[in-house]
C-alpha cells in the first residue's frame, strides 16, 4: 500500500480524496491548520515523518473575489506553498499532483482548451494559481499539474449549494448567463487525481472536468430541475437569464473556460460522465447525508 498526503484536506476535493481513496493507497489527511504549506520547516517535518510516495496538493485560495482585496495572501497560499512543497518533495524523490484551474485562461479563444494552450489570467486569483502552476513545474521531480474548474459538492460552500440556500427563500433570482464552463464533481475529480498518481509514469499538464459545457444560468436551472424532483426544493424560482456586466464583481472571469481532456481521458481509459448525471449524483448524495445528519440528531 503506498502512501498519499493530501494537502488541503477539509476542502470539497480533499474530503471527497479521503473518501474515494483506493484499496492499494493510504491517504494521509493535512487540513490547514494540520499543515501550512507555505512554511518550509512543517512541510519537510511532515514529508519525512509521512514518507509518502505522492503528495496531492488540492489546498488553495479560492475566493476569486477576495484575492483582488488580499492579493497577499492568495499568492502565498496559491503560489509560494505549492513552490516549497513541489521543491521539499524534489529533495526526498516524492511525487507531487498539484491541481489548478481554468482561470489561468482569459476566455477569449472561444473553443476548449487544450493543456498547452496560452495562459492569460484576468484576475488576482488565476495569476497565483499560474504562478503556483509555474513553480511547481520548475522544481522538477517529474510533476503533474491538473487544471479543472466550476468544482462543488456536497461539502463547505459553492454555487450548487448557494443556489439551492437562495432558491429556497426567494422566488426570482438572476443568474449570468454569458459566461460559459464545465461543472465538475469533486468526486470525479478526485477519481481522476488518484487515476493519474495510479499511472506513475506521467507528468506534464492536464485537465479534467465533467462532460459538456454550460452557462452558469443553465447549470442554476438544472440544479432547480433536478432539487424539484428529489425533493430538495419545495417551490420553482423563476430564474432570470442576465449578462453578466448586470452582475459586476470585484474579479473579471473568463467569457469561456471549457477545458479540453481528451489527454486525461485517453491516458486513464476513461470517459467521464456527462455534468448533468454527475450533478445528479451529487444531489442525491447531499439528500442522503442530510437524511443521515436527521437521524443522528433524532
Amino acid at each position: 500500500m503506498s502512501k498519499a498526503l493530501v494537502c488541503g484536506a477539509g476542502g470539497q476535493l480533499g474530503q471527497e480524496l479521503v473518501l474515494t481513496c483506493p484499496e492499494q493507497w493510504q491517504a494521509i489527511p493535512m487540513t490547514r491548520s494540520m499543515l501550512d504549506i507555505a512554511d518550509p520547516d512543517q512541510v519537510a517535518r511532515a514529508l519525512d515523518d509521512i514518507e509518502p510516495a505522492w503528495v496531492i496538493n488540492a489546498a488553495a485560495f479560492t475566493a476569486v473575489d477576495a484575492a483582488e482585496s488580499e492579493p497577499e495572501l492568495a499568492h502565498r497560499v496559491n503560489a509560494i506553498g505549492p513552490e516549497i512543497l513541489a521543491l521539499r518533495c524534489r529533495e526526498r524523490n516524492i511525487r507531487v499532483l498539484h491541481v489548478s484551474t481554468d482561470f489561468v485562461f482569459d476566455g477569449a479563444q472561444g473553443r476548449p482548451y487544450a493543456p498547452d494552450a496560452e495562459p492569460n489570467p484576468l484576475g488576482v486569483y488565476g495569476r497565483s494559481k499560474l504562478e503556483g502552476e509555474n513553480a511547481v513545474m520548475a522544481a522538477g521531480g517529474s510533476p503533474v499539474i491538473l487544471r479543472t474548474g466550476w468544482v462543488y459538492s456536497r461539502h463547505g460552500g459553492n454555487f450548487v449549494k448557494t443556489m439551492l440556500r437562495l432558491m429556497a427563500d426567494r422566488e426570482q433570482l438572476s443568474v449570468v448567463e454569458d459566461q460559459v464552463g464545465t461543472p465538475t464533481w469533486a468526486r470525479g475529480l478526485a477519481l481522476t487525481c488518484w487515476g493519474l498518481a495510479d499511472h506513475g509514469d506521467t507528468s506534464g499538464i492536464y485537465h479534467w472536468s465533467d462532460a459538456g459545457a454550460c452557462s452558469w444560468y443553465d447549470f442554476a436551472v438544472a440544479i432547480r430541475e433536478i432539487a424539484l424532483e428529489l425533493g430538495l426544493l419545495r417551490q420553482a424560482a423563476t430564474l432570470l437569464p442576465i449578462p453578466a456586466s448586470q452582475y459586476p464583481t470585484p474579479a473579471q472571469r473568463p467569457g469561456y473556460s471549457v477545458l479540453y481532456k481528451a489527454l486525461t481521458r485517453n491516458l486513464l481509459g476513461y470517459s467521464g460522465h456527462h455534468w448533468t448525471s454527475q450533478l445528479y449524483a451529487m444531489l442525491v448524495d447531499l439528500q442522503q447525508h442530510e437524511k443521515q445528519h436527521e437521524k443522528h440528531e433524532l
